[in-house]
């Protein structure tokens, strides 16, 4: 019964691949249903990775166009919202665009300019101590949860993407952010995009996890496709991990109400 909500389409510049041909993937792989989630808008150009304000009413064409093609296959429509510090107003606008089934939020930018995971600054990595990276990132996600704006959020420890990770105990990142999904009851995905990266593991790591259901975190897992043949990548992968934790549930999204659905 495993739903893939987090997946995107070519309106975000790095993606390839219809919706509906993500929607044909998933049903190929017998998941329960599919979400359509690409990079949301900036009320201003702000960088290359994800679609134009005013290409929002295509987004929502091709979500339709999909929907149609697969009726009565569940497709729900979703938006990967960067949480940036200032922007909040905006991200308020963004939500009465349309009836979301789910917003995404996730944190990239660490400082203006910043995106943590995006290769060309990678280098940066070797002029921070890494320990300084993670706290700015897990400060941010912190805020990005208890803003209460979001449905679920994504990739919860992405600054491992490249295999960099502090010394000692990395519960003293978790905790904060765990105690927030708790406190607010956001859904945190399980992604197994970082399979497919570098660090080729899944996001967050097992410890996170196993802590997320100690505190009775509610999850979600997601494949964070890029192309039609990432949709539901991993999924028994991340499945077996879930269940070896203690999960027997996930949760499900229609009009931004979550349904707690057990896993067959």
């Amino acid at each position: 019964m495993l739903a893939d909500y987090h997946t995107h389409t070519p309106l975000c510049r790095h993606a390839v691949g219809a919706p509906v041909e993500y929607v044909l993937a998933a049903m190929g792989m017998g998941l329960a249903e599919v979400g359509i989630s690409d990079h949301s808008p900036m009320p201003e150009t702000f960088d290359d990775w994800r679609m134009d304000a005013d290409e929002l009413e295509e987004y929502f064409v091709l979500v339709d166009e999909a929907r149609a093609a697969v009726a009565p296959f569940p497709v729900r429509l979703g938006l990967e919202v960067d949480y940036l510090s200032g922007q909040e107003s905006w991200i308020e606008t963004l939500a009465t665009r349309a009836r979301w089934d789910y917003l995404i939020g996730s944190v990239h930018y660490i400082a203006p300019g910043w995106d943590v995971d995006n290769p060309k600054w990678i280098g940066r990595f070797d002029n921070h101590p890494v320990a300084e990276i993670w706290e700015m990132y897990f400060a941010e996600y912190e805020k990005c949860i208890r803003s209460g704006f979001f449905d679920f959020v994504a990739h919860p420890d992405l600054p491992k993407k490249w295999g960099h990770r502090p010394e000692g105990d990395l519960r003293r990142f978790y905790e904060p952010v765990i105690a927030a999904l708790a406190d607010t009851g956001t859904v945190m995905e399980v992604s197994t995009a970082g399979l497919r990266k570098p660090v080729a593991e899944i996001y967050p790591a097992r410890e996170m996890i196993e802590m997320a259901f100690a505190a009775n975190v509610e999850i979600v897992v997601s494949s964070d496709a890029h192309s039609p043949s990432e949709v539901g990548a991993d999924f028994d992968v991340a499945e077996r991990l879930i269940r070896d934790i203690g999960y027997t549930s996930t949760v499900q999204f229609t009009r931004r109400e979550k349904s707690r659905i057990a896993l067959e």
